[in-house]
């Protein structure tokens, strides 16, 4: 019998750092191969995790947090967890998770709440961290006793797991062309990123060949009003689908097309996950710099200016991000990967 039966993974943020949560679930499950995973998240990412094998059962928080207190305690005692692993602190989940009597309470040391929420705390600080977050979530495994070592960054992508992408909706079917490198540009980021510029992206547009690559635009609805004017202009040479996809639909394009080129967003690491040409656009600034959200995948790469950036912080244009040139990520699409 495994020592651990059912164990929650809490990570209720955005699609990104879920990407990099998933393979904390492979190497538990492949340390403990038939514990229970129920991963606690939130409806916007449920169609993410639905791809991936590793989980078990899925809980949308936003959904329980119509409960009321007491119908929250009474739906984690239903789950019969043994174990509950805090990846992102929330002061309520920490404190529903000791009331409903979870046996093991994992958590970084870092949060007050967790001192008198949380009964196994690991030495775990991301703000001025180094490590990947990726790596850091890894270190909340510790307290387990894995019966194999935690594996590398480099080593990550094996771990993901998503075997289960639905295919691509039948509508979408000639956006993609098997003739050439189907390319996806994703300029946005919602504000979560710094941004290489627009500019850029037109640029890009410009000078890459049509004979060779197909040049699919994403982003949401009120992205496409930000980019209407290079939509408009470019709109020979582009296949737009801003505003036009659910997010499982995006999964599904993303696994069908060759690569991407974004700055450090949920759609770029996704495509990481799932072995794509993945060319990540960073700023040299802590703490959204590569060494901690870089894309894990086995032809996931990045982009990023040689130099620490401090200057920038306060400013709304970073002027390190967009001193990478076109000609760089061209050179990266020309890289032969695996």
């Amino acid at each position: 019998m495994e020592p651990f039966q059912r164990i929650i993974i809490s990570r209720t943020d955005k699609i990104g750092d879920v990407v990099l949560t998933l393979p904390m679930l492979g190497v538990l499950k492949e340390n403990y191969p038939n514990t229970e995973i129920i991963f606690l998240g939130n409806s916007y990412t449920k169609p993410l995790l639905e791809t991936c094998h590793h989980i078990d059962k899925i809980i949308e928080w936003d959904k329980w947090q119509n409960y009321s207190f007491k119908k929250q305690i009474r739906a984690f005692k239903r789950l019969k967890a043994d174990t509950i692993i805090h990846v992102y602190p929330n002061k309520r989940i920490a404190l529903l998770a000791k009331i409903a009597k979870i046996k093991n309470r994992i958590g970084t040391s870092h949060r007050l709440y967790h001192y008198f929420t949380v009964n196994k705390k690991i030495n775990l600080g991301r703000k001025n961290s180094n490590k990947h977050e990726a790596e850091l979530n890894l270190e909340l495994l510790r307290s387990l006793k894995l019966k194999f070592d935690l594996p590398s960054v480099s080593d990550l992508h094996r771990f993901y797991g998503l075997t289960k992408v639905a295919p691509l909706p039948e509508r979408l079917y000639s956006i993609i062309d098997r003739t050439k490198f189907n390319l996806i540009l994703h300029p946005k980021s919602k504000g979560s990123a710094r941004e290489w510029g627009l500019d850029k992206y037109a640029e890009l547009i410009r000078i890459l060949p049509e004979n060779q690559y197909n040049i699919i635009i994403t982003g949401t609805q009120a992205e496409a009003e930000e980019m209407e004017y290079l939509l408009k202009v470019y709109q020979s040479k582009i296949k737009d689908l801003t505003g036009k996809l659910t997010l499982s639909e995006y999964i599904s394009l993303i696994n069908e097309a060759d690569g991407i080129v974004a700055c450090s967003t949920g759609p770029l690491h996704i495509a990481a996950a799932l072995g794509k040409r993945a060319i990540g656009i960073y700023a040299p600034m802590r703490p959204i710099f590569p060494q901690r959200w870089r894309p894990i995948g086995k032809n996931a790469s990045y982009l990023v200016l040689d130099k620490e950036c401090n200057h920038c912080r306060h400013q709304q244009h970073c002027k390190c991000i967009e001193s990478i040139t076109v000609e760089q990520v061209i050179n990266e699409l020309k890289k032969k990967y695996q």
